[in-house]
């Protein structure tokens, strides 16, 4: 089947903002896990949109603020992550959990706002929504409710595994030079791990590629240019995130850490989660540990790449524990970045007289959300 997909959707930086605003400007989106942010004056700092953004705790209250004072304009967090109070480093303002200025040093003998003007001192701020383990971030003034945009059904299982993320946890990041899109299209095909991941993954989880008949004549049918409601628009958008048990592993192997922490399932098989737009959760060790891969688009041809690895929460402290998440390290980046190399290729030979894309009908669910995704930048569907 012919995509609908011009290449504009990948190299354009025009097309890049309108989708930042469109798209990323009104959805729900991953922000981090909660473990970063459990203690006091934890925080985290993210791009999101454009937006440089701090997700704090304040006062055991998670806040997200933009990362601007209304002094100078100074960032007030000048890390990636970190604990440490809400103070501008450049002139020592502080602010409270609801964003208002707290503490303006000489503010009476140098300063002198009227009472007008220091009460507009106030960070911008953005809705949060804490599911199970993970913070979710809206930029919206007027958010979606956010079982509209992700079927409660089809995500329990994933609140159900992220209650049981353990504290410990390591911290990656990656730069990545492609459209963040081509991330996500490859995270829904099932085929191209037996030629990318023949040596690595494939050996251990033989991932099946399969057509649903009717899903894929659904997808062929779907009419984008058609009239649907508000409800057709939210329906099919909740539509594009779940997942669970992905495939067996008859052959997982068993190490001396799993009797230390706790299992999601009890299942040999290869988990696997995907949040539109732009989360990806999956366990390679069938319950016991995880990896969380947040894609930021940067530009039309940046992405960054934010990864998070964590085991079980532990039943007890064991000595190991930190050896276990770098072990993960080491073996996921090596899949990554066989990913990452050939998602690289394919966005170097995208130009504005590229061919369309020919995608089979294994593809169906990146047909339906293509053409959902292209009525809401054409105009067509909103939220």
């Amino acid at each position: 089947m012919k995509s609908l997909m011009p290449p504009e959707a990948y190299i354009d930086e025009s097309w890049f903002l309108r989708e930042q605003k469109l798209l990323f400007g009104n959805i729900w989106q991953f922000i981090a896990p909660y473990s970063l942010l459990s203690k006091t004056n934890a925080f985290v700092r993210r791009r999101v949109s454009g937006i440089d953004i701090i997700v704090q705790n304040a006062s055991g209250q998670i806040i997200a603020y933009e990362n601007v004072c209304r002094h100078r304009l100074s960032p007030i967090q000048n890390e990636d992550q970190g604990v440490r109070a809400m103070v501008c480093p450049y002139h020592g303002w502080s602010y409270d959990e609801n964003g208002f200025a707290k503490v303006i040093p000489f503010e009476n003998e140098c300063y002198r706002f009227s009472a007008e003007e220091r009460m507009s001192l106030k960070l911008n701020t953005f809705h949060i929504y804490r599911f199970g383990s993970l913070i979710f971030i809206n930029l919206s003034d007027n958010p979606i409710n956010f079982y509209d945009q992700f079927d409660s059904n089809g995500v329990r299982e994933l609140k159900d595994a992220s209650d049981l993320f353990d504290s410990e946890i390591l911290v990656t990041k990656f730069r990545l030079k492609c459209n963040w899109k081509l991330i996500y299209e490859n995270l829904r095909d099932p085929l191209h791990p037996r030629f990318v991941h023949s040596s690595t993954i494939y050996r251990h989880v033989k991932f099946k590629a399969e057509v649903d008949e009717t899903a894929a004549a659904e997808a062929k049918l779907f009419d984008a240019s058609k009239s649907h409601s508000r409800d057709d628009f939210l329906a099919d958008l909740r539509s594009f995130s779940g997942g669970g048990k992905n495939e067996p592993m008859p052959d997982l192997p068993s190490y001396q850490w799993h009797q230390y922490v706790e299992r999601y399932g009890q299942d040999d098989w290869y988990l696997n989660w995907l949040m539109f737009p732009n989360l990806h959760i999956a366990s390679g060790s069938a319950g016991y540990s995880f990896i969380i891969e947040h894609h930021i688009p940067i530009s039309a041809a940046q992405t960054e790449m934010w990864v998070y690895y964590v085991t079980g929460k532990k039943k007890r402290k064991y000595p190991t524990s930190a050896a276990v998440l770098l072990a993960h390290i080491k073996g996921a980046e090596t899949v990554l970045r066989e990913d990452f190399d050939i998602m690289e290729k394919v966005q170097s030979a995208i130009t504005a007289n590229s061919p369309p894309q020919m995608t089979g009908d294994y593809e169906y669910q990146n047909m339906l959300i293509e053409k959902w995704y292209l009525s809401l930048m054409e105009g067509r569907h909103g939220f």
